[in-house]
């Protein structure tokens, strides 16, 4: 008898331990929508088994990737352009994209095509030329000021190859007003500061001795 109820002793206890674990997984495994958005893409990913698929999508410039995103196994992208870039600080490098932000944008306005060419691909170039253009037949001047940085952060990293893509967030407070001919404000407002969202896609290749890295896309965060 005594054998009988240790027997069954074993048996209700191995029940109840399968049921906290249950329990346990069912809770860690569940995601209360108050996770944080974006990962940290210089952190390693999480673990994600026997994967050995190490195809990279390249995002177009029309249209990136989600933001975040961790591929090639157990390496995220920040990381393995730290691998394959060691010099790659992302300290130092969003401190040129800020300086970068705050010249682009300020030659656009100015219509110093001159400028702009160095630091953009010759199709965003040539996007940005068109604009000018079109303002300059118009008649029309762009005055616009960053008067500060919100932030600044890398949020999607892609490595394809050796060339590596960075998409920044900007997120700026700026005065913009655009002027007819005779002066009067068309667009905008001089008086008025706007907080403003901007995503720049910067690309260098990484296997070329030139530290210089080219603006290739620019985008708002789709609401």
């Amino acid at each position: 008898m005594g054998d009988g109820s240790a027997l069954f002793e074993i048996i209700l206890f191995a029940i109840l331990a399968g049921f906290l674990v249950f329990k346990l997984r069912s809770v860690l495994g569940k995601r209360t929508g108050h996770e944080e958005r974006h990962s940290d893409p210089f952190s390693p990913a999480p673990e994600q088994g026997n994967k050995s698929d190490n195809v990279i999508q390249l995002p177009g410039r029309d249209a990136e990737n989600s933001v975040g995103e961790q591929q090639d196994g157990d390496l995220s992208e920040g990381m393995r352009l730290k691998m394959a870039d060691p010099s790659f600080d992302e300290i130092e490098f969003l401190q040129g994209a800020r300086t970068a932000f705050e010249w682009v944008v300020t030659s656009f306005a100015k219509g110093d095509r001159e400028a702009l060419r160095p630091l953009l691909a010759d199709d965003l170039m040539s996007a940005f030329a068109g604009a000018i253009d079109a303002r300059e037949q118009a008649g029309e001047t762009q005055e616009t000021t960053v008067s500060s940085f919100r932030s600044a952060l890398i949020n999607d990293v892609h490595l394809a190859g050796s060339v590596a893509r960075v998409t920044v967030e900007f997120i700026t407070d700026q005065v913009k007003v655009t002027r007819a001919e005779d002066g009067s404000v068309v667009d905008g407002d001089p008086d008025r500061i706007e907080t403003v969202t901007d995503l720049w896609t910067f690309e260098r290749d990484i296997a070329t001795q030139d530290p210089n890295w080219r603006l290739v896309a620019t985008r708002v965060p789709e609401e």
